[in-house]
C-alpha cells in the first residue's frame, strides 16, 4: 500500500467527496485523465495528490502508474474555522470555513490485469497505424 495525504484542505467534505466517487477503484493513468477534466476546487489538489502516492510508489518499489490502481479514497472532515458576519443592528452571524482530509490509497495491480492493459496498448497501436495508412 502507498499513501499520500493532505491536511486542512479548505473546501467542505461534502465537496471533496463527489470527485473522490469518481475515482475510487480506478486506474491511476484512468484517474489521472479523470481529475485533469473535471471542474471542481477538489480536483487539482487531489491530481497533485494522486502524482505524489505514484512518486512514494516508484521511489519505494520502483513501480510504475500503469501497474497500480487505486483501492482507497477518503474524504475527512477537517477543522472548521468559525468566523462572524456583521447583521442588523448590532448581531452578527456565524460563517462556518469548513476544511477537510484527503487521503489516497494505491495497491499494485495483480498480473493478469497488467497483461490486459498491455494488450489494450498494443491493439490501440495497431489501429492508430491503420488510420494513418489509409
Amino acid at each position: 500500500m502507498y499513501k499520500a495525504k493532505l491536511s486542512k484542505f479548505r473546501v467542505s467534505a461534502r465537496k471533496g467527496r463527489l470527485v473522490a466517487d469518481l475515482i475510487r477503484g480506478k486506474k491511476v493513468e484512468e484517474a489521472q485523465a479523470i481529475l485533469k477534466f473535471v471542474h471542481k476546487k477538489t480536483a487539482e489538489p487531489m491530481l497533485k495528490l494522486l502524482n505524489s502516492a505514484v512518486a512514494n510508489a516508484e521511489n519505494m518499489d520502483g513501480l510504475k502508474a500503469v501497474n497500480l490502481s487505486i483501492s482507497k479514497v477518503v474524504v475527512n472532515e477537517g477543522p472548521t474555522y468559525k468566523r462572524t458576519m456583521p447583521r442588523a443592528r448590532g448581531s452578527a452571524d456565524r460563517i462556518n470555513k469548513r476544511t477537510s482530509h484527503i487521503e489516497i490509497e494505491l495497491q499494485k495491480l495483480k498480473e493478469e490485469e497488467v497483461k490486459e492493459t498491455e494488450k489494450v496498448k498494443t491493439e490501440n497501436k495497431k489501429v492508430k497505424a491503420k488510420k494513418n495508412e489509409s
